[in-house]
Parts: structure tokens; sequence; C-alpha cells
């Protein structure tokens, strides 16, 4: 269990921790702990930063392994609330194409309560993160907006990695935009923009999503071509580092994670060089299998190679 001496941490992700329920054969399934939210805490901690996962996850056996491996990865257990709620599962029935849906009416992450969080946290936090599906489901949704108001009235720093899913419909589109206009980082995918967007001109929905925040800055990421930053009406571009794939799973988790840490951590560095940390940290994660948080040096070895 955490210390309650210990100091409070200077980043947290709030949104939703879940369940993957894969199907591996035609009567077998394998669970797998997950979460984009949750998985960007996870990697923060995998790198040093001092972090937590604000949410609210199941007292059962799915609760208490999302327990176990938010402990193991080292973040501030303060900050995780457990109700005896059903668990929220993503059921991937095909992997080949990706084919799911999430069963969770009326699951633990809906009751969640942002003023039940460690008294005089907010002070202490430098960076909390925002996204995945966590933004689309009520009455979760409508806490974690107050929360990022909050936190915008008070100057700590959001990021925003929208994490587009099926639940993502037009009724999504005024938190897509409100949390846009919060953010001080938004990351976005081509995936994301098609579907948020419910568009093919990718250009459009890029200029779109941009118009809303003048401000911010944009991590574009696309995979094997690379990633993009936009800011400041200017854009740049890296290329994909070379490795060996295992799988992709968390590597956008991976990449938001590494761009976060190197803006807290090394706010002299060129905007080249946050956008080649954090292609080397989403690189470093499909090395392995899972959403596996990729470690300082693994990245720093990839970044430094980017860099020549």
């Amino acid at each position: 269990m955490t210390d309650h001496a210990t100091p409070l941490p200077t980043f947290v992700a709030a949104g939703e921790a879940l369940t993957d329920m894969i199907r591996t054969g035609s009567d077998s399934w394998l669970s797998k702990v997950g979460g984009s939210t949750w998985n960007v805490a996870r990697v923060m901690a995998s790198l040093g930063q001092s972090s937590a996962f604000a949410g609210a996850i199941s007292t059962d056996c799915f609760g208490q392994d999302l327990l176990q491996a938010t402990t193991a990865a080292g973040l501030d257990l303060r900050f995780l609330q457990q109700v005896n709620k059903s668990p929220l599962l993503a059921i991937v029935h095909s992997s080949h194409p990706p084919q799911y849906f999430f069963v969770g009416d009326d699951a633990a992450d809906l009751h969640f309560d942002r003023t039940a969080l460690p008294q005089a946290w907010q002070q202490a936090v430098k960076w909390v993160h925002f996204g995945g599906i966590s933004l689309a489901r009520q009455p979760l949704a409508g806490q974690l907006l107050a929360l990022a108001r909050e936190l915008k009235s008070n100057g700590v720093k959001i990021s925003y990695d929208p994490n587009f899913r099926i639940l993502m419909d037009e009724k999504y589109d005024a938190t897509l935009r409100e949390m846009t206009e919060l953010a001080d980082v938004i990351k976005v995918s081509d995936e994301d923009l098609l579907g948020l967007f419910r568009t093919e001109n990718l250009d459009l929905a890029f200029k779109t999503l941009s118009s809303w925040n003048t401000e911010a800055t944009y991590l574009y990421t696309r995979g094997a071509e690379g990633a993009s930053l936009y800011a400041d009406g200017t854009m740049i571009t890296a290329a994909a580092v070379k490795i060996k794939v295992a799988d992709t799973v968390g590597a956008g988790d991976a990449s938001m994670g590494g761009f976060i840490y190197s803006l807290m951590n090394y706010p002299k560095r060129s905007a080249h060089e946050h956008l080649s940390f954090s292609i080397a940290s989403g690189a470093a994660a499909c090395m392995h299998h899972g959403a596996t948080p990729p470690t300082l040096d693994a990245i720093n070895t990839l970044y430094l190679s980017a860099l020549g």
C-alpha cells in the first residue's frame, strides 16, 4: 500500500481501467488488464515519474487483477477507488480484423468520485492526462470534464488522447470539442480523425480539430510512417524508428507518455527532440508483446540512435 507520508504524485491519468477479454479459439478466451489512461499512468511510472491512476475498478477477480497490476507498476494507490460493482470488459471477439464491444452497464468505472481523491492533490500535481472511453461513458464523463475544468482554472497542464472507439458517435462531439479546448497537448492518429469526424478527409478533420485550440500542441502519430508535431501554425515531422515489431498494443499510450515525460523533465529540449523521444517511446513498446510499458533505458537507446 502507498505510504500516506509519501509525497503526492506530479502526474495523474484519470479515466478507465478495464479488462480485455480476447477470443483465442472457438471456446477459449484470454483476459488482459488494460485501459488507455491506465496504460499512460503505468508508462510514466516506468520512466520514473511519480504517477497515479485516478479511476474506479471492481472488487471481484477482474478488479483484483487490476489492483495487483497497479501496485506492481508502482502507481500511487491513494487515487484508485474500488467499488462493489461489475467490471468494465472489452470483448475482443476477433483480432484480425479487430472487432470488439464493451460490457459495463452500471460498472465500477462509472462510480468514480473525484471529490474522494487525496486532499490537496491538485496543488502537488503538475500534469493530468485524460482520454479513452471514459469520456464517452456517463456519468463518469461528467465527473472527468468537471475535473478538467477545475485543473485548467488552477493552471495544471492537461493532455488529451481521444483514442477513438465505437462508443464515440455524434453524442461525443461536444466532449471532443471541450476537451480539445481545455488541453495543452492533444494526441491524435489517422484512425482517430477518421472515426471522430466521420469523414475520409484527414486534412480537413485535422484542420478542424486544431482550429478549436490554436494554443495547444498536437501530437499526430502515424505508426510506421512516424509522427508529427503541430504548434503555433508549424508542423514538424520525424520518421519512425526501425525495430523488430512484436506487436503494436500500447504503442500509442507509450508515445503519449513519452512525450509528456519529455516535456515535464526536459523543458529545454527542442520540439524535434520531444517528438523523437515520443516516437522512440512508442517504438520501444512495440518490441514487447502486450501493453508492456517501456523502460527509460530502452527508450533512450532508440532516441539517441534516431538523433544520430
